[in-house]
């Protein structure tokens, strides 16, 4: 059997944030991510594949086997009917409407999703959701990234609780949570102060986890990475 391909979203930066770079090159735009989602899909049997952002998702979806929604900026707060109450992760506008797009593409190809942090956020403000927009407890960046920092415990009967058993202690790396559930969605992960750190698809199609699994030290035999590459091969 082939290696199924793996859809892997980032962010575009330009040549001036990148320390290093030479003056001439800092009006450049740079598609990236953290290596250590393509390391989390490769070590499961996948092959990563970047999405750069001029493409059309709709052209994308159909050469795919599986995404994965990575982390990053906070999601523009007007996509889930607020307003703005921090800048501390400005929102990239382009990036929102790309992953939007790309949730479509994937619900019209029936590809499986993965959502990691953000990606957790935009598949809930995909299906209608919205977001707490400022929640301090959770925003560990201070701690290294693979600190574990909290208990999360999984709900009986689901796909997460499958893949983890009953509880795992995760990293923290996000400021924001989810407030108002998506349609077709369902809450299978808590933190112990009740925020939302799973949801999957009620189709089992999508999985969704609000910690950075890429990040920690178990990244070569977390199961979350096993579950996008098996989902998308058995398609």
């Amino acid at each position: 059997m082939s290696r199924p391909l793996i859809g892997l979203s980032g962010r575009q930066k330009k040549g001036s944030k990148i320390v290093g770079f030479p003056d001439v090159l800092h009006h450049l735009d740079i598609d990236l991510y953290f290596a250590d989602y393509s390391r989390g899909v490769l070590e499961a049997g996948g092959i990563p594949v970047h999405l750069p952002m001029c493409v059309d998702p709709a052209d994308l979806a159909g050469k795919l086997d599986g995404v994965l929604l990575s982390g990053g900026a906070d999601i523009d707060p007007s996509r889930f009917g607020q307003q703005s109450e921090t800048m501390d992760f400005p929102p990239e506008a382009e990036r929102d409407e790309f992953e939007l797009n790309l949730l479509s593409a994937a619900d019209d190809n029936e590809l499986p999703v993965l959502g990691i942090c953000r990606g957790l956020q935009m598949v809930n403000v995909h299906r209608g959701g919205s977001l707490n927009q400022v929640v301090p407890p959770h925003a560990r960046f201070s701690d290294m990234p693979d600190f574990e920092a909290h208990d999360v415990t999984f709900e009986a009967d689901s796909q997460l609780a499958d893949l983890y058993g009953t509880e795992r202690r995760v990293n923290s790396l996000h400021h924001q949570t989810v407030k108002d559930l998506g349609r077709d969605l369902l809450v299978t992960a808590h933190a112990p102060d009740g925020e939302i750190e799973g949801l999957e698809s009620t189709d089992g199609r999508i999985l969704a986890v609000q910690w950075h699994p890429e990040m920690m030290v178990t990244r070569p035999d977390d199961p979350i990475f096993g579950w996008i590459v098996n989902a998308a091969s058995q398609r």
